[in-house]
């Protein structure tokens, strides 16, 4: 379903679950092909039905091209190239790509685990989370993520603005407002419209990022890039902080990735479409940007100033790849913000029980102020926050989904041992970030988590089952 109509097949259906992992229900197929009779119907009948509440049905999961296109079209972005950067001036161009390779294998799995408990289930991030932290208790957990993804809407959207403004000499708070309004009718879009964005962004950028790369390292030797020392001829950040940086830029966006791996057919292509993303989308971004930065080896480079894919044709200083680069910038940043946005929106609308595209408008207008008011400006801070808070949560969902209580159902409006275990792996995280700095927070304050809620699932007693005769 990835330009058409919905197909439904009853073979398809009927072959051992492989379309979906458990039966239809009559409510849900009515749902999918019921005419609506009210306004927000009529727009879902014309966009598509996002099913804020209710498990994707089978007769409405896409295509594996689809949901590839999406996933491809969320990390393939300029930000990734500017952290592949910040990585390779860190840490050197073959630390760095160290540090690359193994932070999105770890993403793979941890992404690739919880994006197939989507596939299984039908079920959006909220509503998973609502079977771990409780009925009630998910707000917590969805609420942060939510907020979080609204902050990196903010920062994307403010580094748009920032850049089209330093470049062309237009008004910050102008050009931000446009990216914010466009970024925001995209989400409205839904699915579809990331998928849409990410057809136009992905081709964009493997054209234009290649060019970058293999223009910039013409200028040199690839043993001399392979060689690059850091920035000024030090590498100052460790192992364990280059991975931090690398599981850290997706870690929210990973860890919702049951928002896209619901619509996927099969599990095989729910796979599929989560290494599109991870390694092989963010991993190419990273090193495009690597590559750029160990070739010029510019001292004290700024990857969020001037020294990026967008600075690097722009300096070229011919008029039509300045206009390219211009639409380029507004296209690619655009995927990775509606991609924020609508994962911001769905949390959100599961939290107060309203619909995607209405909170889609809602918290777009909030992040195009707070865009305004210069967040991106905090990066390197968000990561860290990221990397610290938000793993165990995935963590946490993992075990007890995987290990501790399988397809289990909402049973609990509260579930303490979920929290205590999320509370447990970020105070971890927070130790390692100020005792250990060398060690990466993220994977720790995972490992952390999954652990203390294992051992607590384990030492909890079990319901007695009363037998009658």
């Amino acid at each position: 379903m990835a330009t058409g109509g919905i197909k439904r097949s009853s073979k398809r259906n009927n072959h051992k679950g492989r379309l979906c992992a458990r039966p239809i229900t009559m409510e849900e197929t009515k749902v999918a092909t019921s005419t609506p009779n009210t306004e927000q119907g009529a727009v879902d009948h014309l966009l598509g039905d996002e099913f804020e509440h209710a498990p994707v049905p089978a007769v409405a999961r896409r295509s594996l091209f689809s949901v590839t296109m999406v996933w491809l079209g969320f990390p393939m972005i300029i930000t990734g190239a500017m952290t592949g950067s910040l990585l390779v001036l860190g840490m050197g161009f073959t630390r760095a790509v160290t540090a690359m390779v193994i932070g999105n294998l770890v993403m793979l799995v941890y992404v690739g685990a919880l994006g197939h408990l989507g596939y299984r289930s039908g079920m959006n991030f909220g509503l998973i989370a609502s079977k771990v932290f409780g009925r009630k208790g998910f707000v917590l957990a969805s609420g942060l993520l939510s907020a979080l993804l609204l902050g990196w809407y903010a920062v994307q959207t403010g580094i748009t603005g920032a850049l089209i403004s330093s470049t062309y000499g237009l008004s910050y708070v102008a050009m931000t407002i446009v990216a914010g309004l466009l970024y925001t009718a995209i989400a409205f879009a839904g699915v579809r419209g990331l998928h849409w964005i990410s057809i136009a962004s992905v081709p964009l950028f493997v054209l234009l990022g290649l060019f970058v790369a293999v223009h910039a390292a013409s200028t040199t030797t690839w043993s001399a890039i392979l060689a690059y020392p850091g920035n000024n001829g030090t590498a100052t950040m460790p192992m364990g902080v280059g991975l931090t940086v690398v599981i850290a830029l997706f870690a929210d966006g990973g860890t919702v990735t049951a928002d896209f791996n619901r619509w996927a057919r099969t599990g095989t292509h729910s796979f599929i479409a989560t290494f599109s993303a991870f390694p092989f989308a963010n991993l190419s971004a990273m090193l495009v940007g690597g590559v750029m930065t160990a070739a010029l080896a510019v001292p004290n480079a700024n990857p969020f100033g001037t020294d990026n894919i967008f600075g690097y044709l722009n300096g070229l200083n011919i008029g039509w790849v300045s206009v390219l680069a211009f639409v380029f910038l507004y296209v690619n940043l655009g995927s990775v913000c509606s991609h924020c946005l609508y994962n911001a929106a769905t949390g959100w609308s599961r939290i107060f029980g309203g619909h995607m595209r209405t909170m889609a408008v809602v918290v777009g207008i909030v992040g195009i102020v707070i865009a305004a008011g210069n967040v991106w400006a905090y990066f390197i801070d968000w990561l860290t926050l990221l990397g610290v808070v938000v793993p165990p949560i995935g963590s946490v969902i993992l075990v007890d989904q995987y290990l501790a209580r399988p397809q289990s159902g909402t049973n609990a409006d509260w579930r303490p041992s979920a929290f205590l275990g999320w509370i447990t792996g970020a105070g971890a995280g927070f130790a390692v970030e100020l005792l250990m700095p060398e060690l990466s927070t993220a994977v720790c304050s995972a490992l952390v988590a999954g652990l203390a809620y294992g051992l607590i699932a384990v030492l909890s007693p079990r319901p007695v089952v009363a037998v009658t005769g």
